[in-house]
């Protein structure tokens, strides 16, 4: 059965963005460039929030073809990748959306499960709105963070309060050259404590 695996970048004070919604504080090099192509290129799709979805399909689908100066060799390839991945944007206002993109009303467990045992790679939730959501219906399989060695002091945390405890246990750690620390968690289930 496939996961639904939570992939977000965070601050090492816990904070997604800054509390303007910046983003600029995160230190995407080449090496993490490549290695975010090669997790979502062997993922079955990306479930999405719509603030999340809009701010990819702003940039990505053409980021190839009309490449900034700015533009390396991952992110053209990322382009690709991204356009070519079945994706699923939850909003209860977006009427349509192009690139692969399946529109979903409401976060469903049972249609999130159903998803689950179809053939394919594993899925990446994105978004904090969206994450708590499946947080709260127990969806969430793994949590793959990259900690981003910076305090941005402000913004919007990535984990809500919440009345539930969750175990995990590390299951992959990795230093990128740039600072940014990789922690790959999985879920504990009760049986196995």
């Amino acid at each position: 059965m496939r996961k639904v695996i939570l992939m977000m970048s965070i601050s090492l004070d816990g904070y997604f963005e800054g509390p303007n919604r910046e983003i600029d504080w995160h230190l995407v090099d080449e090496e993490l460039h490549l290695y975010f192509n090669e997790k979502v290129r062997s993922m079955g799709g990306l479930l999405s929030g719509r603030i999340t979805h809009q701010l990819m399909a702003d940039f990505w689908p053409t980021a190839d073809t009309d490449p900034g100066p700015d533009s390396s060799e991952a992110m053209v390839e990322f382009a690709g990748i991204w356009r070519d991945i079945p994706k699923y944007v939850y909003s209860r206002t977006l009427e349509h959306a192009d690139w692969n993109t399946t529109v979903v009303r409401e976060v469903v467990p049972e249609e999130v499960r159903a998803l689950k045992e179809q053939a394919g790679g594993d899925l990446a939730v994105s978004g904090a709105e969206l994450a708590a959501e499946f947080m709260r219906h127990d969806l969430i399989d793994e949590f793959h963070l990259c900690v981003h060695p910076v305090l941005i002091g402000r913004g919007r945390r990535l984990f809500h309060e919440a009345d539930s405890f969750t175990h995990l246990r590390l299951a992959e750690s990795r230093t990128f050259g740039n600072g940014v620390v990789l922690l790959r968690y999985e879920r504990v289930s009760s049986d196995s404590r």
